[in-house]
């Protein structure tokens, strides 16, 4: 059978009388029912589950993105404690620096002795009174003291250089004038130490 005979069979087919159509016709219209009701029921109970499993392979990328994300965090965490032992060491050792209750009177003396030894008149040494802070107090000491460049520079030096925290304040540096020589100078500041408060307030 050739082309033209199956086409000319097709046309003369009566969609009224399917049972008198040719055998091999009816085999065909069979198979392509049957592709057709294959290809409906994929579509309706597959595609549903595919559809969830779309979904479930997004909801596994995001679970994953998130264990990788928690996992830097947990691989981090040794070089945090690490980090943090660093600061705590840090800032104890700079606790140590402020002197305790019982040592101020001592820092105060020895401010007084790096003065002498510095070749410098003083002329006041007058405490202000304490001034509570955070976990600190400032204890600030006005200074006027005299002399030459060199020797105020040299008390400067060695009261930062001293153990315990010491900062020099609201320099106020010009001539000596009166009956001292020219090249003396009058310096006046706000010397001041820190002590530490614990959690009561209280000092060491």
């Amino acid at each position: 059978m050739n082309a033209a005979d199956i086409l000319r069979q097709l046309q003369t087919l009566d969609s009224r009388e399917p049972g008198n159509w040719p055998r091999w016709v009816q085999l065909a219209l069979s198979i392509l029912v049957a592709l057709v009701m294959i290809g409906l029921g994929i579509w309706f109970l597959i595609k549903p589950d595919y559809d969830q499993l779309g979904a479930e392979q997004l909801t596994e990328q995001d679970l994953k993105q998130q264990f990788e994300a928690k996992q830097h965090k947990v691989a981090a965490l040794d070089a945090y404690k690490a980090q943090l032992a660093d600061m705590e060491k840090s800032f104890g050792d700079m606790l140590k620096q402020l002197p305790g209750k019982t040592e101020v009177a001592n820092l105060l003396n020895d401010i007084s002795q790096t003065r002498v030894a510095s070749g410098l008149e003083e002329e006041l040494f007058q405490p202000q009174g304490e001034s509570p802070k955070s976990f600190y107090a400032e204890i600030p000491n006005r200074i006027v003291v005299t002399g030459t460049y060199h020797q105020i520079g040299s008390f400067v030096s060695a009261v930062a250089a001293l153990p315990r925290i010491v900062t020099i304040d609201e320099v106020d540096l010009h001539p000596a004038g009166g009956s001292a020589p020219k090249s003396e100078l009058r310096m006046t500041a706000l010397a001041k130490t820190y002590r530490y408060l614990d959690a009561n307030g209280g000092g060491q």
